[in-house]
């Protein structure tokens, strides 16, 4: 689904969602995106914070669907969304100073986010669209992003810094039927 530079973006619309997970914090990191149509993308770190795996999940989602004219991201991560949203531009405003004048953390992911949103700028592109969706709470797509995320970190726990992705040959995921249940998740209402 990607597209190079200066294309215009060929699919009409398209959600995705997105977790980071941590074991410890800092500890092995992973973060992933699942799409609505059973597409996917993860990623492991040796080290890393939860907020990083939520950047990093947003920061890759965005990218994978440059050719996607109103993507619309879902994640549990308030922090990621206000990042996103106003934060990272403050940031870059102060010389990534928090306004608070202490040191911004995770800048070199904000500068690539910054730079993947003022692409779609330039390209007439609309900005992506942000909901927030409670995380463990039956949200299918955020459950799936989350199951992709902890199998990441779990990766990100035995020193692998990697990607994996539906992409690039993997199986998509059938995300007609619910995830393996994690611990976190609360069951649902009938």
């Amino acid at each position: 689904m990607r597209c190079a530079r200066g294309r215009t973006p060929i699919i009409e619309s398209y959600t995705v969602a997105t977790d980071g997970a941590c074991s410890g914090n800092p500890g092995p990191t992973g973060w992933a995106w699942v799409g609505a149509d059973g597409q996917w993308a993860a990623g492991s770190l040796p080290l890393g914070t939860n907020n990083i795996g939520e950047l990093l999940a947003l920061l890759n989602a965005i990218r994978d669907h440059r050719d996607v004219a109103l993507l619309t991201v879902q994640a549990d991560s308030k922090y990621a969304i206000d990042t996103y949203a106003s934060w990272m531009d403050a940031h870059a405003r102060r010389g990534w100073k928090t306004s608070t004048g202490a040191p911004t953390k995770n800048v070199e992911i904000l500068r690539e986010l910054i730079v993947e949103r003022d692409a779609r700028r330039e390209h007439g592109v609309p900005d992506v669209i942000l909901e927030h969706v409670r995380g463990h709470a039956g949200h299918r797509l955020n459950s799936w992003a989350d199951e992709r995320a902890v199998r990441a970190a779990s990766h990100g726990a035995k020193g692998a810094q990697s990607r994996w992705s539906s992409l690039d040959g993997q199986e998509p995921i059938d995300v007609g039927v619910d995830p393996p249940r994690s611990a976190q998740d609360k069951p649902r209402r009938r």
